[in-house]
């Protein structure tokens, strides 16, 4: 099949545009409906409804027993992975590790004018789940882009699930979790295992943060569970948007909307902006030439009739406005100068600059993290990170001073929301020398 070609000025272009945003506001009553019953059975019969639920949508015949991957079969796997395989995924966590490093957030306390003392204490969650997808193929990726951050924010329980497959285990995920120091390994996967890792099992206890992409029935767990567990960001299909000028390459184009469309799911956006109407039309036709001997051509074909096109533009500033307005999970920049543009991106789940960056690249081994904003959440959300696995406490610490000079502007506000209560106790301290210390009070306390 020949992808589309349109021009951005006209109806077509709007029509096609308008079903990429209403991605944002898709119908999901059929899905919500079908996950909270799920949900309703893990919490009602906790490991049994995982066996049941595995073998109904898995086609795999769980028991109590090997619900669990033991550490044993995953120190195994990494034998049993071929050695360049190893060293591929070893040399991912390394470059993962090293990025995520660089994303920490720390402590801090200060004095202010008044003598206050204030801070914030920023300490890792202790218990974190990370959702490793199954479906058409192994993820590794997946593991190490989940797991690592957590370890690097010194998380000290890191619990992955992933439905098991019908063909055996996939070593590669297996050796993954192993590499990326996971603690617990689950074979489950589905709104089944979010809710297992909200709310917990025999074998499962529950997490205090749920991260991962996953299909629409995952994501719409992730919402549910949400405030049991707290969620990184709803992860939906695949997202690639190019923006090119007439110097591009329409085969490294064609090849990297094809990367991203080949997922699976048909929900996936590939998009070319472009200011070349030549460079459209040659990347279309490289995109077809491209599908006669793809092995997953027809997932392929399935995205791009529904949310692929090379789209011509006026100019580079229309390209960005354009580009802003979807908010992509990926933005390649294959132009003259792309350093030039990045003040113009106000909206996109990462930037690769230059013919020779292609998504991939941070898909696998950049460093940066693959679990990104998709459906136009870009606008509002970051990619994960260790900071994610960190909570922060504030720290606020009252002098003599500071109540005397701040306790009576504290009165006058709690009496503006009619908080009579607040107001007199900040007064009382105000009113008083400062009681001693708690450790003063304890050691004079009998006993």
């Amino acid at each position: 099949m020949r992808p589309r070609v349109l021009k951005s000025q006209t109806p077509e272009f709007r029509k096609f545009l308008d079903a990429i945003l209403a991605r944002r506001g898709a119908d999901s009553a059929g899905i919500d409906r079908a996950v909270s019953k799920v949900i309703a059975d893990v919490r009602k019969r906790g490991d049994r409804a995982l066996i049941d639920l595995t073998a109904k949508f898995d086609g795999v015949k769980l028991t109590a027993a090997t619900i669990r991957v033991t550490p044993a079969q995953r120190r195994s796997a990494i034998k049993r992975i071929g050695a360049e395989d190893r060293r591929a995924l070893e040399l991912a966590a390394r470059r993962i590790a090293d990025f995520h490093r660089r994303t920490m957030e720390k402590s801090f306390s200060y004095r202010d004018k008044s003598g206050m003392r204030l801070g914030q204490l920023v300490q890792p969650m202790r218990r974190v789940g990370i959702y490793v997808p199954g479906g058409l193929g192994a993820y590794p990726s997946s593991v190490l882009m989940n797991a690592i951050p957590a370890k690097i924010a010194g998380v000290a329980e890191i619990v992955m699930v992933s439905p098991p497959s019908a063909e055996g285990e996939r070593l590669a995920v297996l050796a993954a979790a192993e590499i990326a120091g996971v603690d617990e390994f689950y074979r489950v996967g589905g709104a089944q295992a979010v809710a297992a890792l909200a709310y917990g099992t025999e074998t499962i206890e529950p997490v205090d943060k749920i991260v991962g992409p996953g299909n629409a029935f995952v994501q719409a767990a992730k919402r549910m569970v949400y405030g049991v567990a707290d969620i990184d960001k709803m992860a939906g299909p695949s997202e690639v948007l190019v923006i090119a000028d007439d110097r591009a390459h329409p085969e490294w184009i064609a090849a990297d909307l094809i990367a991203q469309a080949e997922h699976g799911s048909g929900d996936e956006t590939a998009m070319l902006l472009t200011t070349s109407a030549s460079i459209a039309e040659r990347v279309a036709e490289a995109v077809e030439v491209a599908l006669t001997s793809l092995p997953r051509a027809r997932q392929v074909e399935n995205a791009l009739v529904k949310r692929g096109a090379m789209v011509i533009v006026r100019d580079l500033n229309e390209a960005f406005d354009l580009a802003n307005e979807i908010a992509p999970e990926h933005l390649e920049l294959d132009v003259r100068s792309p350093s030039r543009w990045v003040p113009r991106v106000k909206a996109a789940g990462a930037v690769f600059l230059g013919p020779l960056t292609p998504a991939p690249l941070g898909d696998y081994l950049a460093g940066p993290n693959h679990v990104l904003p998709t459906g136009g959440a870009a606008r509002f959300a970051s990619p994960l990170g260790a900071y994610d696995f960190l909570k922060r406490t504030s720290i606020i610490e009252a002098s003599s001073g500071a109540i005397a000079a701040l306790g009576p502007v504290v009165a006058r506000l709690a009496r503006m929301e009619g908080f009579e209560g607040h107001a007199r106790a900040m007064e009382l301290r105000a009113r008083v020398t400062p009681a001693p210390s708690i450790k003063k009070k304890m050691r004079a306390s009998p006993g």
